[in-house]
């Protein structure tokens, strides 16, 4: 008799399959549910409504340190992205390049996101702009919020200001009680109140003029592709069925393939079309997006130091005390 399990996570190309059922794990039966990651993160660390989920992983290696053991981590990582290349300012605000950002005012849908603690991270490693350089504005109240969950309080030496009910993030850039911001999400939640778009706002720009060029400097320098999300598990299972966990990446692997595969049938398409240069193929067809700890343990590692280096944890995570012990060699 398979294994039954509820599972949720945002749907994208690369988690569709697992979704519409083209893609089974073995010896389960998923009951997938599509959640809004912002929503799903608060729900899953605040009741622990899934056996599987999707989740920050900043969220995650917080509450790890602080000793939520509910859950331990699959390496399946849904979403990546350059977050620091999407800083967006004012452009009345006097931030010409990443170091004018200290001593500003900058807003955050939540601090301790991680696409935050990356766009920080770069901020620090590469500009030299510290955490406690900037004074920051939230938008997520503690009762609906990651931190909410986890007992986040600002670290030390940084100055983290509520923003009150009544604003948000996109009005205060607007209205240009902020001078800049990171992580951007414009689209209104049960957690987030911004609903503008600032990205094609006449006030404001995006900090680097192109976000791709400065987004393959920093893979081209670094070798890190910053993972957003990745999933979690409910801990008793893990342990009690090792295999649930070697299975469900499997799976999501496959999921990724067929992604892969689609898209570079598209690129095809377009080509054919003239929509795109011949050698466009070429350059999609490497996969840059892969599961496991062991692709990706730099980009893992980076993301540890940089929470402990930012006071979000109080000490430096250790990847074998995140992940199942079966995923380890993944």
């Amino acid at each position: 008799m398979k294994k039954q399990l509820s599972i949720a996570f945002a749907a994208n190309p690369r988690t569709w399959p697992v979704l519409d059922g083209r893609v089974k794990a073995e010896g389960l039966d998923l009951y997938p549910s599509v959640v809004g990651p912002s929503e799903l993160f608060w729900r899953q660390l605040k009741y622990a409504d899934f056996d599987v989920a999707e989740m920050s992983f900043s969220s995650f290696i917080i509450a790890l340190s602080k000793g939520d053991d509910r859950f331990t981590g699959l390496p399946i990582f849904t979403t990546r992205r350059f977050f620091h290349s999407f800083i967006l300012a004012r452009k009345d605000s006097g931030i010409e390049k990443p170091e004018d950002l200290k001593g500003k005012r900058v807003g955050v849908t939540e601090y301790q996101q991680t696409g935050a603690l990356w766009t920080r991270g770069a901020l620090e490693h590469e500009w030299g702009v510290k955490s406690s350089d900037c004074e920051w504005f939230m938008e997520r109240t503690p009762e609906l919020s990651h931190g909410g969950a986890t007992g986040f309080r600002p670290p030390a030496g940084v100055t983290v200001h509520q923003i009150p009910p009544d604003k948000s993030v996109a009005s205060m850039m607007t209205s240009g009680e902020l001078d800049a911001c990171v992580h951007y999400r414009g689209h209104k939640t049960i957690v987030n109140r911004s609903n503008l778009d600032l990205f094609n706002h006449p006030d404001i720009r995006t900090l680097f003029a192109s976000p791709r060029d400065e987004g393959i400097r920093y893979w081209k320098k670094t070798g890190i592709f910053p993972i957003n999300h990745g999933m979690v598990i409910r801990r008793e299972l893990a342990e009690k069925y090792p295999w649930i966990v070697i299975n469900l990446v499997q799976a999501f692997n496959e999921a990724n393939r067929i992604a892969d595969a689609e898209r570079l049938e598209h690129c095809d398409y377009h080509i054919a079309t003239g929509l795109l240069p011949a050698g466009a193929r070429e350059a999609l067809k490497t996969t840059i997006v892969k599961h496991g700890v062991v692709a990706n343990r730099k980009t893992l590692e980076a993301a540890a130091l940089h929470s402990v280096e930012q006071g979000l944890t109080d000490r430096l995570m250790k990847l074998d005390e995140v992940f199942a012990p079966s995923s380890m060699e993944l």
